[in-house]
């Protein structure tokens, strides 16, 4: 054998070269004398991994060993430092077949339904658009809309979708729902723009668009004590919500281009589109000045983009000339029920507040089918012009409360510039949609489902609303030796990976080092 070969190596081998009876069929040993020569001649690493992989299997499958196949060890052993010499890190030829192939292969099988399944359990608007297009065309003629009126924020807001008789005629509903969703706007508005009406798929009792945007009889149904608005005992001052020292919320208005059948803000809707007055505005920043604790401010409502350009940039203005606000948010669902509305003017109003200093903007995506190819260039446009943009969405049921639904809205508004940032457990202080909540376990499972499955960055972090956000991931702690591990002297945890179950032990600092007194540059100076 080889001088100090690695344990996966040394394994690989011992493995392919155990003894074997089993009698070799001609065509095998073509094969491998075939695969064998192409390792030999080739300056690459990949017919070496071919050659191993393969010897491997056989070994594991028929019983068949290198030896019985005509193979030299010491060619295998010339191969196996020629594989080292190659590589860039030094990755040994068990360590790839006997390891990392096994890792990767195992990891492809965790993530095999997933791929065969999220495009008919959760298509994208990318993958029905021409279902949206052909919907667009029949709500068009029934609403008399030309394009000019589909493609402005105007037309969209003019031609809205907010009576039972309208929304009849463009989506199919029986003469029970239509009687219970007459019931039910006589307490609750009902707003759909005819783009956000378009992403409705026939056939699809439960369709999740359908279920965001038209109020269903539990609205009225459901029993429960519910609770006084959100944020009515954390309204220091007029427009103002603060549960953070360092973070204020304006809430610069009461008007959405869609109003949402889960709302937390329900109470705020009120009956009447209302901007505010002026004084109402200034009340609300010269709290913000007073106050130099307040670090970032989101402005929200309601949606901050269904603001007239004016207002949101005078807004921002005021909130770049206070010195200690140092960040801005504002918080919309608009690019995903009303794209029309993120013209080159407002563009340009967020890029200049931007430069002067961090500009975000938090959105509410809760379904892929929400993200088409109108609403994809709208945030593509928005990447461009503020530091980030985050999306707030909430665990729905029937919306995105399984694995596939989740995992596929996650990665869909990630490769479309937006980063998963927290997925809400929906309210439990308005009973009127007490239907949509999902429980936390349940939560739980689908969050830590996509460690080790999806893009660190598009998982999302899990929030409860409860007097502030509460996180709400399961420890993966599962105990503390408080002793030292052989190699390495510290502490040992042993920590849960979710997305196996497997139970791996992490060494720990050390309380008493990192308690010591002075390190680095304190050290001795």
């Amino acid at each position: 054998m080889m001088n100090n070969p690695d344990k996966f190596t040394e394994t690989l081998f011992k493995n392919i070269f155990s003894g074997s009876t089993a009698k070799v069929p001609p065509e095998l040993g073509h094969e491998f004398k075939h695969l064998l020569q192409r390792a030999q001649d080739s300056t690459l690493t990949a017919p070496i991994i071919e050659l191993f992989s393969r010897l491997s299997k056989v070994k594991d499958e028929m019983g068949i060993s290198a030896s019985s196949l005509g193979i030299a060890r010491d060619d295998l052993e010339a191969l196996a430092l020629k594989h080292v010499s190659i590589d860039e890190h030094g990755v040994t030829v068990g360590g790839r077949v006997g390891s990392a192939l096994t890792i990767v292969e195992k990891a492809v099988r965790r993530v095999d339904a997933y791929l065969d399944e999220k495009d008919i359990e959760a298509p994208s608007g990318f993958e029905i658009w021409d279902s949206i297009l052909e919907n667009k065309k029949r709500i068009m003629t029934l609403l008399g809309m030309d394009d000019h009126g589909w493609n402005s924020y105007e037309g969209q807001i003019r031609h809205c979708i907010d009576s039972v008789e309208d929304l009849a005629k463009i989506v199919e509903l029986s003469p029970r729902a239509v009687e219970e969703i007459t019931q039910v706007t006589r307490q609750y508005r009902m707003r759909l723009t005819p783009y956000y009406a378009s992403l409705i798929q026939k056939g699809r009792v439960n369709d999740p668009i359908l279920l965001q945007s038209v109020p269903t009889h539990e609205m009225i149904l459901n029993k429960g004590r519910e609770i006084p608005p959100v944020a009515a005992d954390h309204s220091p001052a007029r427009l103002i919500d603060q549960f953070y020292p360092r973070t204020a919320i304006i809430k610069a208005t009461n008007m959405c281009a869609m109003y949402c059948t889960h709302c937390l803000r329900i109470a705020h809707i009120g009956k009447r589109d209302q901007i505010y007055s002026r004084d109402a505005y200034e009340e609300a920043l010269d709290y913000i000045r007073k106050n130099r604790s307040i670090r970032d401010v989101l402005v929200t409502g309601g949606d901050a983009f269904v603001l007239p350009n004016k207002v949101i940039e005078k807004i921002l203005t005021a909130l770049d000339e206070i010195d200690h606000v140092r960040i801005k948010r504002l918080g919309t669902r608009i690019p995903v029920t009303a794209p029309q509305r993120v013209d080159s003017e407002l563009l340009h109003i967020l890029a200049a507040s931007n430069e002067k200093k961090p500009l975000r903007v938090s959105t509410q995506i809760n379904t892929a089918q929400e993200v088409t190819p109108a609403s994809a260039h709208v945030f593509k446009e928005l990447s461009k012009t503020v530091s980030a943009l985050l999306n707030q969405a909430v665990l729905l049921r029937g919306v995105n409360d399984t694995k596939i639904k989740m995992w596929k809205l996650c990665e869909t508004i990630h490769e479309n510039y937006v980063r998963p940032y927290y997925l809400f457990n929906c309210s439990y202080r308005n009973p009127q949609f007490s239907h949509f909540r999902v429980p936390i376990e349940t939560g739980r499972d689908i969050v830590e489902s996509m460690y080790g499955n999806l893009s660190g960055d598009a998982i999302p972090r899990y929030i409860a609303t409860a007097g502030g956000k509460v996180p709400l991931h399961r420890s993966n702690i599962a105990e503390d030796f408080h002793d030292k591990s052989e190699t390495l002297k510290d502490p040992v945890v042993t920590l849960i990976k979710p997305w196996t179950g497997e139970r791996v032990a992490y060494p720990d600092a050390d309380p008493e080092i990192y308690n010591g007194g002075n390190f680095a540059f304190r050290n001795g100076h």
